[in-house]
């Protein structure tokens, strides 16, 4: 009661989607911490070229070809996505059950890619400085892809269990599907760092 006026809460929901959602703002924030240490690591890439007398140190530019089948393939998976998201929005079960399907499966396309993308970059990890740093930015980049594979397989599990009616696992759906967008995201510069930047 305030000032007299009596407040009806019985009609709100009991959780939120989006901003309304105490687990979208903790997504968001672990998406603000891991894109600082993406950005790190490009300002490492940056800084090390700068030091060298050439670049990429004793070794050839890496192929283009699995990098950018791979960022072309992750760009296009940002397509189905959406609609996931629009679906769990909406709450439409069967639609999200569906595309929670398609982003599983395409969530394992970029591990396999990424495993012809490692001898793709034509230099081992403890080689030089820029092997070290282009293998921890593939790395990271690929545990990324491997967290939210898994977290995407655990929500399809749970949308075709007891669980799927439940309206806060559409919020859940709903984070992932933006966590996905930000994991391509962050990938295109550092794809541009890792393939583009060694033929300047």
């Amino acid at each position: 009661m305030k000032d007299g006026v009596v407040l009806d809460l019985t009609e709100l929901p009991p959780n939120g989607l989006g901003p309304a959602s105490l687990s979208w703002w903790g997504t968001l924030a672990f998406m603000l911490i891991e894109g600082t240490g993406f950005a790190l690591s490009i300002v490492v890439y940056l800084y090390l070229m700068s030091l060298a007398p050439r670049w990429p140190l004793s070794s050839a530019p890496p192929d283009l070809l699995a990098g950018t089948t791979l960022t072309a393939f992750l760009v296009v998976s940002l397509v189905p996505n959406i609609f996931l998201a629009r679906w769990a929005r909406d709450k439409n079960l069967l639609k999200a059950r569906i595309g929670l399907i398609v982003m599983s499966l395409l969530g394992i396309v970029p591990l396999i890619l990424r495993a012809f993308e490692f001898p793709a970059m034509h230099i081992m990890w403890d080689q030089n400085a820029y092997g070290s740093i282009v293998w921890v930015m593939l790395g990271l980049h690929t545990t990324h892809i491997l967290t939210d594979l898994v977290e995407t397989l655990v929500l399809t599990c749970l949308m075709f269990s007891r669980h799927g009616d439940n309206p806060r696992r559409f919020g859940d759906v709903s984070d992932n599907a933006m966590y996905w967008n930000f994991v391509v995201a962050t990938w295109l510069p550092m794809y541009a760092c890792l393939y583009w930047v060694p033929r300047l």
